[in-house]
């Protein structure tokens, strides 16, 4: 089975999906979506392309103006359909099928992530399942902890993380954080699959289970009983050995609920959100003010955030509603004249770093985050400008 989608792959399908929407338009059912008041669910009605001829309106401009949802566009990306008749997936529809509450729920908070992970997942040519992950990580909860240690959409351990670069200090964890996790799982996805499993990112999944350990050492335990050593084939922990079931269970399902008699919620096929370039510390409650977001949306978008703080030392972004990015990018322009930046030398000092630049030892920390006076060499810190700092 390949693990990747080729490019010409990618077109056939591409193609495939046209010549399939070219008839659907004329023929197909509204698909089943989710009503304005987000608790009901209703059946769309059964409504045929209808070409106006009053108006003049070409069926090739009905059609451009029919954008696919993002359900279609994911499972453009679809790669290991052929797999879902396996007995273990099988298991898992069930399982799924006996609870369409909690696949609605699970898509519900889903919404402000999925268009951008699906989009990222495409970028590096993986298979679309990959993007239904945090539904078996987390179901899609950002802070999602588990009794283990593992924290935040994609369930990273401490030291996991910490060999990802996903910084955590006092004020942040950069597990927490959608945006530097998603970065960090499809980059270990993609290292995995290639330092091991020459490119079998079924494997790479086991791996991100169970570790690589685990799964080279039952890899080398079925070749020891002459059994194959792909991922169906192996003896691993149980939870491992229904991970990959698991996520494709879900993913046959998106593929095609009429089949499993389910109805998917609609996501709109846009970004929900933005991540915006923050180069200087400013405090959360500031942000949602600049950006016209509410306090409690911007931390729900922004849960690597421990202490109502951004710090660009930690991470320079913030994720924001779409629609507010022009907003915060406006506001931001007259923050950002005028900032200075200093690099901590060895032998520097908090204080005198203050003093040196006419600050309040207070108003240094509060502008880079700090709670106390410990700093280090190479350090980045952010000078106050005092009348950016009156408005902050």
């Amino acid at each position: 089975m390949s693990t990747y989608i080729t490019a010409r792959r990618r077109i056939i399908c591409m193609a495939g999906t046209l010549i399939s929407s070219l008839t659907l338009a004329a023929f197909a059912a509204k698909a089943n979506t989710l009503d304005t008041g987000g608790d009901q669910y209703r059946s769309g009605e059964h409504q045929s392309f209808k070409y106006d001829h009053q108006s003049h309106t070409h069926f090739w401009d009905e059609l451009a103006l029919k954008k696919p949802d993002l359900w279609e566009t994911l499972r453009q990306r679809f790669a290991w359909q052929d797999q879902v008749d396996q007995p273990r997936v099988q298991e898992w529809i069930d399982h799924y099928q006996q609870r369409p509450q909690n696949i609605a729920d699970i898509i519900h908070r889903s919404r402000p992530w999925m268009h951008w992970i699906i989009s990222r997942v495409e970028d590096r040519g993986l298979p679309g399942e990959i993007a239904l992950l945090p539904f078996v990580e987390s179901a899609f909860d950002t802070q999602a902890r588990s009794h283990r240690g593992a924290t935040g959409l994609w369930q990273f351990m401490p030291r996991t993380g910490d060999a990802l670069g996903l910084t955590r200090t006092r004020g942040y964890d950069g597990r927490l954080d959608v945006v530097a996790a998603t970065e960090a799982a499809l980059d270990y996805l993609e290292g995995q699959a290639a330092q091991w499993y020459e490119g079998d990112m079924e494997l790479s999944l086991a791996a991100y289970n169970a570790g690589a350990g685990t799964v080279n050492r039952a890899q080398r335990a079925a070749e020891n009983r002459g059994q194959p050593s792909d991922y169906w084939h192996l003896r691993l922990p149980s939870e491992t050995m229904d991970y990959v079931p698991k996520l494709l269970a879900i993913s046959a399902i998106i593929n095609d609920p009429e089949r499993y008699q389910l109805s998917l919620p609609s996501i709109e096929n846009s970004p929900a959100v933005a991540a915006v370039e923050i180069d200087v510390p400013l405090s959360m409650d500031r942000l949602s003010h600049m950006a016209n977001v509410s306090a409690e949306r911007l931390e729900t978008l922004n849960p690597g955030h421990l202490d109502g703080f951004l710090n660009p030392a930690n991470t320079p972004e913030l994720v924001v509603p779409a629609d507010a990015k022009a907003t915060l990018l406006a506001n931001l322009n007259s923050v950002s004249t005028g900032t200075v930046r200093y690099v901590v030398s060895s032998g520097d000092n908090l204080s005198a770093i203050a003093d040196q630049h006419n600050v309040s030892l207070a108003s240094l920390r509060q502008r880079n985050g700090l709670s106390g006076d410990m700093i280090r060499a190479g350090q980045t810190l952010y000078i106050p400008n005092q009348t950016i700092l009156a408005s902050n």
